[in-house]
């Protein structure tokens, strides 16, 4: 028996946990047709696999009609979910681990043009600042049939094999119930705190009723909204008593803070820059006011913290949701000796990010996430051993060494630099970026465990690659800064590299042209802004930095707002010229016949790059296959059979942003996909 904190089992009511380490209810948007089939499933079924305690589906699974998902959601209101629950809940089951799902109504956090386009309801008008829908008022049917609406759904839950189910408030809306900003109704459901909570003590006895007093339901929610005239601290603390007493609850799910908006939401869900675990002692509070299991995720990424977090005694059991998507086998890395081993999660938010944009979560470095049914999480063996010449060694290219190590071939890398990390060492020179070392450091380590020969300070060419008798040649040489975008004057200005490497020193009156709308601008943008410049910056898009995404938006524009930074959407920088010591820069826009110029002393564009891929087009010729890649055979798993120069000593491939500009996301995707087959 470990003495292990995070190992300790752990018993909920009549479900014995084999460990302290659960993922908490999340939706990474993969559903199909609203149901949780094989993506859904084999996401699941793979952590359960890597020896988590319980898995905690469907952040957000919609129980009516009238609480239609924003993105991707589980569907609970349709008894068609019911089998595919089953065929989930039992897959998960059989690697010992437990299953629940979480459950909403989601209120006004939502849009009526959604689905069935049938009116958003809370209990007041008062629109949502993040997804601007002005609400209906609530009216008596409305609750009698949402209350239904949840006993139904977890009645569907228990028939689909689950061992129990959590009710999300927070920012939902039971919250929306509970708090005084947003609850404007009378009598029975508003007005005193124990009104406003009115409506969640009857969803609960009626799922009573439905599923027995045996069936493990609890609830997680906010113990402080940290805004004015919301919960505050002390009423939290009330509402966590009142759950408690109710009798109806099995466990306390606490988070802090509010969620009705970008900035909101990033404080409850931190991302990379911001600190780690910050509501920990929070719900430590909690926990020693009610002495109630209380469960608690909020960036704890590293098994240290975790383990802190129990051994504490501030939690029973603690959420390592995000950790999970990067490495799904973290418990058995802790068992087996091998925390070393466990792949980081670096706060990139690459995840959360997209789905609220509309896309599927994905790991900004484990490419696998999400692709269970076709990526692997465990490299196997190749039956022949091969040799693999890389050149580059960024994301993509440390990604190729690495797989082609587990893969068991004979594999040489060569770099240009003194040192690995291509484009996230220059993004990872921002404090608020830092934690994006952790791809590269991590991928060092597996290399060198893995035997991979490094070759730093080495400009390689044709000659130094062939020298090697390869049999797969990979090119990730990335690229660089594309400046060339202007009718007139690119010889006046300079890349968003060239401030963040520190080459260049920032002026004292700067326009940046943002059109690639990545982290590059803003990066510098922020670095230029700290030295009391005052920067303009422009973009042709309709919103800034879209590449970036909402609540990775939010510490720059915190910090921007702060300084004297103007930001000027919808206009281009069409040409520069010098005036003097200062630059003329003329300014047009894809709207209309518009021109206004801008007098700096400074002009930094970030446009993307351009591939490096001389050595790819010298190697070219000499390849069996002349760098030709099988779409099909890529996409389907095969091994790359393309012939095109019998002759030709070995296969030739490119990827990242040797291809053309991407992300880091990207370049890693390609580099598992083309050499976990070879």
């Amino acid at each position: 028996m470990s003495s292990d904190p995070l190992l300790q089992p752990y018993q909920l009511k009549h479900l014995k946990l084999r460990n302290r380490i659960i993922m908490t209810a999340h939706e990474p948007a993969y559903p199909e047709d609203g149901m949780p089939k094989g993506r859904y499933r084999e996401y699941h079924v793979e952590r359960a696999r890597g020896g988590v305690a319980m898995t905690m589906t469907a952040g957000s699974a919609a129980v009516s009609r009238d609480s239609p998902p924003v993105f991707n959601n589980l569907l609970v209101y349709k008894d068609e979910i019911v089998p595919w629950m089953k065929d989930m809940t039992d897959a998960v089951h059989e690697h010992g681990a437990a299953i629940m799902i979480q459950l909403t109504h989601l209120g006004r956090r939502t849009r009526w043009d959604k689905d069935n386009w049938l009116p958003v309801v809370s209990p007041s008008h008062k629109r949502e600042r993040s997804h601007r829908s002005f609400p209906k008022q609530l009216e008596d049917w409305d609750i009698a049939r949402i209350i239904s609406d949840y006993a139904d759904a977890a009645e569907r839950m228990k028939a689909g094999g689950m061992d129990g189910i959590e009710l999300q408030a927070y920012g939902h809306l039971m919250d929306q119930f509970w708090s005084p900003l947003t609850n404007e109704l009378d009598g029975p459901y508003g007005g005193s705190l124990e009104n406003r909570m009115r409506f969640t003590f009857d969803v609960l006895g009626e799922i009573r009723k439905r599923v027995g007093p045996d069936f493990i339901v609890g609830i997680r929610y906010t113990g402080d909204e940290c805004l004015p005239g919301g919960i505050d601290n002390e009423e939290g603390l009330e509402v966590s008593r009142l759950l408690k007493d109710s009798g109806m609850i099995d466990f306390l799910n606490v988070v802090r803070g509010h969620i009705d908006t970008d900035p909101g939401l990033t404080d409850v869900i931190p991302i990379q820059g911001m600190a780690n675990s910050p509501h920990l002692d929070f719900a430590g509070e909690i926990r020693a006011a009610t002495d109630f299991p209380v469960f608690h995720a909020a960036k704890i990424p590293d098994v240290a913290t975790a383990r802190y977090a129990i051994d504490s005694g501030k939690v029973d059991l603690v959420g390592m949701t995000r950790a999970h998507m990067t490495d799904p086998h973290i418990v058995r890395k802790i068992i087996e000796k091998r925390e070393d081993e466990i792949r980081p999660c670096v706060g990139a938010n690459y995840c959360l990010d997209r789905i609220y944009q509309g896309g599927a979560a994905f790991c900004i470095h484990n490419a696998a996430t999400g692709r269970e049914e076709s990526m692997p999480h465990t490299i196997e063996k190749a039956g022949v051993r091969k040799k693999i010449v890389i050149v580059g060694s960024g994301p993509g290219g440390l990604e190729a060494a690495r797989v082609a190590g587990e893969r068991g071939h004979e594999v040489v890398v060569f770099e240009a630099a003194s040192n690995p990390g291509g484009q996230i060492r220059l993004t990872a020179q921002s404090e608020r970026r830092r934690e994006m070392m952790q791809i590269i450091d991590w991928r060092m380590a597996q290399c060198e465990r893995l035997g991979v020969r490094f070759e730093f300070n080495t400009w390689a060419e044709a000659g130094t690659v062939e020298a090697e008798s390869p049999d797969v040649v990979i090119i990730a040489t990335g690229g660089l800064p594309d400046t060339e975008v202007l009718t007139k004057g690119n010889e006046h200005v300079i890349s968003a590299w060239d401030i963040i490497s520190g080459d260049v020193k920032p002026g004292k009156n700067v326009l940046i042209y943002d059109d690639a709308g990545d982290h590059s601008g803003l990066q510098a943008a922020e670095i230029i802004a700290k030295t009391g410049a005052a920067v303009e910056i422009i973009t042709p898009d309709r919103s800034f930095a879209p590449e970036v995404m909402a609540m990775n938006l939010v510490p720059y524009m915190r910090t921007l707002q702060a300084l004297d930074t103007t930001f000027t959407v919808t206009y281009r920088l069409e040409s520069v010229e010098k005036r003097g010591h200062e630059l003329e820069a003329r300014i047009g826009s894809d709207y209309g016949l518009v021109t206004d110029k801008r007098v700096v002393d400074q002009v930094v564009v970030n446009h993307g790059i351009i591939p490096l891929d001389g050595l790819y087009f010298d190697l070219k010729p000499h390849s069996s296959n002349r760098g030709e890649l099988s779409h099909d055979q890529l996409v389907s798993g095969e091994p790359q059979s393309v012939v095109r120069n019998p002759e030709g000593k070995f296969q030739l491939f490119r990827i990242g942003d040797a291809v053309h500009t991407r992300n880091t996301h990207a370049a890693i995707y390609d580099a598992l996909r083309l050499l976990k087959d070879m």
